[in-house]
């Protein structure tokens, strides 16, 4: 274990001297999700009718064949017009290979990661925007397995209602919630194939409880009355595909003895305008105002429904210092915000994922992300951690590492193996023998793009460019960044300009970048390394707008072998753009 515990305790991204000047990263922007986007959750990399009708041009072509991809045939040289089944074959091919063994569901549930969302019931913004019904339907729809609803008494005690607490945000009826969770589960039910990324999985609810006694016992009996058998009731004692019988399972609060508030809303690191200051200090003041207790018991109508999992928030350290957790529920999930988290990182780094093999971990993110910006989840993941709850509202960074990692799933994807528990019994990590020591690149040649979406005002001054951020456990910050060149099509033809000159929004690059891949973060396999693409234009005397994006997950995307990546807007929808690239990674060596 000692290689592997070295490795763990340099992983450290929360490195406050390293990062004490924090500023938001210009390129971690997203747009407003709605009921078209399809990413976020793993769903987008399902096949779609778009590539069929990429145009590629007349310059990408002469690369495919000048590469040996296609001979001038196959790759329609001459007709433009036409797409030859090669090309298409080509177009269609997909650039993620998920191998069959990260979606076995065999494994116990504290080895999978599982695509969750934190807040799913806000549409925008976490002080002040809307509640409605269909976020449930939009993220679910997306690949979201775990989703949240907060419960609160309303008016009428008969039906608590959904919202976020001491805020502006507007409310729902929480029986609506649920009647939009069953009718999604059912329409999945109706549409899945046994095939890998189609199948119908189960979902988690992450109840949050605020209603008194009676408003609790509503709550458990408007979830059987809505979910029926469909609701997990009593834990399922035969391995195999008797889950799909019951697809919802709830995770219940518990609370200790004396549990103290846990709240991180004095953290103020991010920056906030005028309007969400205001809105954080009516929140403070509404919260203090309503002292709200928190409930110090779950009644056992509800308690009895969280059959897996009871949500709590240790008092003290013992759950991973020890080991123990005094007073504990009978399956716990440690529920810690990303600041109370990254407080024992990375000084208890193993100690933390040895926890996370045995039980389930869910990081929320902390309460100045109320723009719905997000936390950062590979660190999280590299400790084991299975939920990590983002907010789903926009489509920005780290919802688009979301999307890689669980891409080609049904939204539940087995933790690499140095994060799950030795089958010898010994209740250790496997101890993995590290490919890290030996030196390893990543080589991405970029050939060019199709179809840039690019509003045609803009077209004429467009300079595109592909820029790649190599994203993984200790890449902090500031990970490493490489670029092409920015294109620009000549206005001059004839004898002035010879060769090939494709317009701004079919560029071509063919260019290499390189990195070289981390060899000291416990990741022998390099499976919590992520690439993340982003089409830019190279504007004078403005910030670089992004016209499409795209997140691949180092471990499932197709090596050696030419590909178009398809990419998508900042709302996670389909664009009909994609850039073909070549992926590899090659050994240099063994370490010294």
């Amino acid at each position: 274990m000692s290689a592997v515990t070295s490795a763990f305790a340099k992983l450290n991204p929360f490195d406050k001297k390293k990062h004490s000047h924090h500023k938001i990263d210009d390129e971690d922007v997203g747009e407003r999700v709605d009921q078209g986007t399809v990413a976020g959750g793993g769903h987008a990399s399902r096949q779609s009718a778009v590539t069929s009708h990429l145009r590629v041009s007349h310059a990408l072509r002469s690369f495919i064949v000048a590469n040996h991809i296609l001979s001038e045939e196959e790759a329609g040289l001459d007709n433009l017009d036409e797409t030859t089944h090669a090309l298409k074959s080509l177009l269609n091919k997909p650039h993620i290979e998920v191998p069959r063994e990260l979606t076995d569901r065999s494994h116990p549930l504290p080895d999978y990661f599982i695509s969750s969302s934190h807040n799913t019931y806000l549409l925008a913004h976490q002080l002040y925007g809307s509640a409605s019904a269909t976020a449930y339907e939009t993220a679910l729809k997306a690949g979201a397995r775990c989703v949240e609803i907060d419960a609160w008494d309303s008016d009428n005690k008969e039906e608590p209602k959904v919202t976020h607490g001491y805020t502006l945000t507007s409310h729902i009826p929480f029986r609506q919630v649920c009647e939009t969770i069953r009718d999604v589960i059912d329409q999945e039910a109706k549409e899945a194939i046994d095939e890998q990324g189609y199948r119908a999985a189960p979902i988690l609810i992450s109840l949050e409880n605020h209603c008194d006694a009676h408003g609790q016992t509503r709550l458990a009996a408007i979830l059987r009355e809505v979910f029926g058998d469909r609701l997990l009731t009593k834990a399922i004692r035969e391995k195999g595909t008797h889950d799909q019988e019951a697809p919802i399972t709830v995770i219940v609060e518990y609370h200790f003895p004396d549990e103290p508030d846990s709240s991180d809303e004095s953290d103020t690191s991010e920056s906030e305008d005028e309007t969400e200051k205001k809105a954080r200090h009516d929140y403070k003041a509404q919260k203090r105002e309503t002292k709200e207790a928190v409930p110090a018991v779950i009644v056992p109508e509800l308690a009895e429904l969280g059959v897996y999992a009871q949500s709590c928030k240790p008092p003290n350290n013992a759950w991973f210092e020890k080991g123990v957790l005094e007073h504990s529920p009978h399956h716990p999930l440690i529920n810690v915000s990303e600041t109370g988290l990254a407080s024992h990182m990375p000084a208890h780094n193993t100690l933390i994922a040895r926890h996370n093999a045995n039980h389930l971990m869910r990081v929320y993110p902390k309460g100045t992300r109320i723009s719905s910006r997000n936390l950062k989840p590979v660190p999280f993941w590299a400790v084991g951690a299975q939920i990590c709850a983002m907010n789903w509202q926009t489509f920005g960074a780290s919802m688009q590492l979301n999307e890689a990692l669980f891409a080609g799933t049904e939204g539940f994807v087995l933790k690499p193996r140095f994060l799950r528990l030795d089958q010898s019994g010994s209740g250790e990590l496997y101890h993995t023998p590290t490919k890290s020591r030996h030196k390893m690149k990543l080589r991405l040649h970029i050939a060019g793009a199709t179809d840039i979406p690019v509003p045609q005002d803009k077209a004429a001054d467009m300079k595109p460019y592909l820029t790649c951020t190599l994203v993984h456990a200790t890449s902090g910050d500031e990970p490493a960044k490489r670029k092409t060149a920015a294109y620009k099509q000549h206005k001059v033809t004839g004898f002035l300009h010879k060769g090939e000159n494709p317009p701004v929004t079919e560029p071509v690059w063919d260019e290499i970048l390189e990195w070289d891949l981390p060899t000291d973060n416990g990741d022998p396999d390099h499976e919590l390394v992520f690439l993340r693409m982003l089409i830019k234009s190279d504007d004078s005397f403005a910030r670089n707008p992004i016209y499409a994006v795209s997140c691949v997950r180092l471990c499932t995307v197709r090596q050696a072998d030419w590909v178009f990546v398809r990419m998508l807007d900042l709302k996670g929808q389909e664009t009909g753009c994609a850039v073909l690239v070549r992926l590899d990674v090659v050994s240099l060596g063994h370490l010294d």
